[in-house]
Protein backbone atom coordinates (compact mmCIF):
# COMPACT_ATOMS: atom_id res chain seq x y z
CA UNK A 1 0.00 0.00 0.00
CA UNK A 2 1.22 3.52 -0.78
CA UNK A 3 1.41 6.41 1.65
CA UNK A 4 1.03 9.97 0.45
CA UNK A 5 3.99 12.23 1.09
CA UNK A 6 1.47 15.02 1.74
CA UNK A 7 -1.45 13.45 3.62
CA UNK A 8 -5.00 14.47 2.83
CA UNK A 9 -5.80 17.46 4.99
CA UNK A 10 -8.27 20.29 5.52
CA UNK A 11 -6.90 22.28 2.57
CA UNK A 12 -7.81 19.52 0.09
CA UNK A 13 -11.01 19.29 -1.90
CA UNK A 14 -12.58 15.97 -1.00
CA UNK A 15 -15.64 14.06 -2.18
CA UNK A 16 -16.90 10.96 -0.44
CA UNK A 17 -16.75 9.41 2.99
CA UNK A 18 -13.76 10.74 4.96
CA UNK A 19 -13.38 7.26 6.48
CA UNK A 20 -13.56 5.34 3.18
CA UNK A 21 -11.08 2.47 2.98
CA UNK A 22 -9.68 3.73 -0.35
CA UNK A 23 -8.53 7.23 -1.26
CA UNK A 24 -7.93 8.30 -4.86
CA UNK A 25 -5.86 11.48 -5.20
CA UNK A 26 -5.71 13.18 -8.58
CA UNK A 27 -3.16 15.85 -9.37
CA UNK A 28 -4.91 17.50 -12.28
CA UNK A 29 -4.51 20.20 -14.91
CA UNK A 30 -7.75 21.56 -16.38
CA UNK A 31 -6.14 22.12 -19.79
CA UNK A 32 -4.55 18.67 -20.02
CA UNK A 33 -6.21 16.38 -22.59
CA UNK A 34 -5.41 13.26 -20.55
CA UNK A 35 -6.94 14.78 -17.41
CA UNK A 36 -10.01 15.75 -19.41
CA UNK A 37 -10.29 12.19 -20.73
CA UNK A 38 -9.94 10.82 -17.19
CA UNK A 39 -12.71 13.04 -15.81
CA UNK A 40 -15.68 10.85 -16.84
CA UNK A 41 -13.76 7.74 -15.80
CA UNK A 42 -13.14 9.14 -12.32
CA UNK A 43 -16.85 10.00 -12.06
CA UNK A 44 -17.74 6.42 -13.05
CA UNK A 45 -15.28 5.00 -10.49
CA UNK A 46 -16.82 7.21 -7.80
CA UNK A 47 -20.30 5.99 -8.70
CA UNK A 48 -19.19 2.37 -8.81
CA UNK A 49 -17.40 2.36 -5.45
CA UNK A 50 -19.71 4.78 -3.62
CA UNK A 51 -18.93 5.01 0.10
CA UNK A 52 -15.86 2.80 -0.31
CA UNK A 53 -13.97 5.62 -2.09
CA UNK A 54 -12.80 9.06 -1.06
CA UNK A 55 -11.74 11.25 -3.99
CA UNK A 56 -9.28 14.11 -3.55
CA UNK A 57 -8.40 16.64 -6.25
CA UNK A 58 -5.24 18.72 -6.12
CA UNK A 59 -4.50 21.35 -8.74
CA UNK A 60 -1.30 20.71 -10.63
CA UNK A 61 -1.24 23.10 -13.59
CA UNK A 62 1.48 22.30 -16.13
CA UNK A 63 2.10 25.89 -17.12
CA UNK A 64 5.02 25.11 -19.47
CA UNK A 65 2.71 23.29 -21.90
CA UNK A 66 -0.77 24.53 -20.91
CA UNK A 67 -0.72 28.32 -20.72
CA UNK A 68 -4.31 28.64 -19.42
CA UNK A 69 -3.98 25.93 -16.77
CA UNK A 70 -2.87 28.31 -14.02
CA UNK A 71 -5.81 30.67 -14.45
CA UNK A 72 -8.21 27.70 -14.56
CA UNK A 73 -6.74 26.34 -11.31
CA UNK A 74 -6.96 29.77 -9.72
CA UNK A 75 -10.60 30.03 -10.79
CA UNK A 76 -11.39 26.67 -9.18
CA UNK A 77 -9.53 27.63 -6.01
CA UNK A 78 -11.40 30.96 -5.82
CA UNK A 79 -14.70 29.14 -6.25
CA UNK A 80 -13.61 26.82 -3.45
CA UNK A 81 -13.30 29.73 -1.04
CA UNK A 82 -17.00 30.32 -1.70
CA UNK A 83 -18.05 26.69 -1.39
CA UNK A 84 -18.32 26.01 -5.12
CA UNK A 85 -15.08 24.19 -5.95
CA UNK A 86 -16.74 21.05 -7.32
CA UNK A 87 -19.21 23.00 -9.47
CA UNK A 88 -16.38 24.89 -11.15
CA UNK A 89 -14.11 21.82 -11.27
CA UNK A 90 -16.77 19.89 -13.19
CA UNK A 91 -17.54 22.83 -15.47
CA UNK A 92 -13.87 23.32 -16.34
CA UNK A 93 -13.52 19.70 -17.37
Amino acid sequence: MSTLQVPVNSTDYVQGDPHAPVTLVEYGDYQCPACGAAFPIVKAVQTHFGKELRFVFRNFPLTQIHPEAESAAETAEFAGTHGHFWDVHDALY
